[in-house]
């Protein structure tokens, strides 16, 4: 099998270096990365300026290929140009440094570039671990990895696209897998108002629960429970129910 490996945090982030070693165990990996952190940037991509591509050395070999671009930028490339002679079976995005969990999903470079790969027919996986300053990014990679290739083997699972979440506590204790939606609660909707030493106003993101608990039974819910979720996504965005009924309704211009 043929592996492409990419992120969000960077081709020298330690998330991206412990999964390509674990990934090894199922296949050929090829690393394209963005040369600098792109973290919620979703699924931007470039096309006003001309695309960077450096090879990344390590002992002696090429170990990775560094895209001055973002994470849908590094798939597009990797699939379209760099590799379009020898394809790729998977593509795997990760380990962020962080959860992509709930709402998230829609801001999170990390999972755009899986989604860029769906886009190309290509089973991919997003995978993300709880933030801590002491995250064990070793202890994820082999859950990932686990899962990966449990996925591999199911035919179902071909060209889709799925989420993976790993907490800290999972890396601590034998984990439990959780096949669970994404959580639609939002967070993080408030901002502080500050001011600069010039005095003019800037405003400062804030991290805010939702003030409802969220449900049971959603990503948010199993990873706050010590669970390692995974959650099939889809790119197809059309409310199928309503775009049937809306013939009905008598639009004209």
């Amino acid at each position: 099998m043929r592996i492409l490996l990419t992120n969000d945090d960077g081709v020298f982030a330690p998330g991206l270096a412990a999964l390509e070693q674990q990934l090894r165990h199922l296949g050929e990996v090829v690393v394209v990365a963005p040369a600098t952190e792109q973290s919620g940037v979703g699924h931007s991509i470039t096309f006003l300026s001309p695309l960077t591509c450096k090879s990344i050395r390590r002992d002696g070999r090429h170990w990775a290929w560094a895209v001055d671009g973002s994470p849908a930028d590094c798939v597009k490339l990797a699939i379209a140009e760099l590799f379009k002679d020898n394809p790729v079976d998977l593509v795997v995005s990760g380990i962020n440094n962080g959860l992509n969990a709930g709402v998230n999903v829609l801001y999170s470079g990390t999972v755009a570039a899986a989604i860029e790969g769906a886009f190309f027919g290509v089973t991919s996986v997003a995978v993300s671990l709880e933030y801590d300053p002491d995250a064990d990014f070793q202890a994820a990679a082999v859950i990932a990895r686990d899962v990966v290739g449990g996925l591999m083997k199911r035919s179902e699972a071909k060209g889709k696209l799925f989420n993976l979440n790993i907490p800290t506590a999972a890396t601590l204790s034998p984990p439990h897998l959780a096949i669970v939606p994404m959580g639609l609660d939002q967070y993080g909707r408030t901002y502080e108002k500050r001011q600069d030493p010039g005095g003019r106003d800037y405003y400062w993101a804030l991290w805010s629960e939702p003030k409802q608990p969220p449900a049971e039974h959603f990503d948010v819910t199993a990873l706050r429970n010590g669970n390692v979720t995974l959650t099939p996504l889809q790119f197809d965005l059309t409310v199928q129910p309503l775009l049937e009924s809306m013939g009905d309704w008598g639009l004209e211009i």
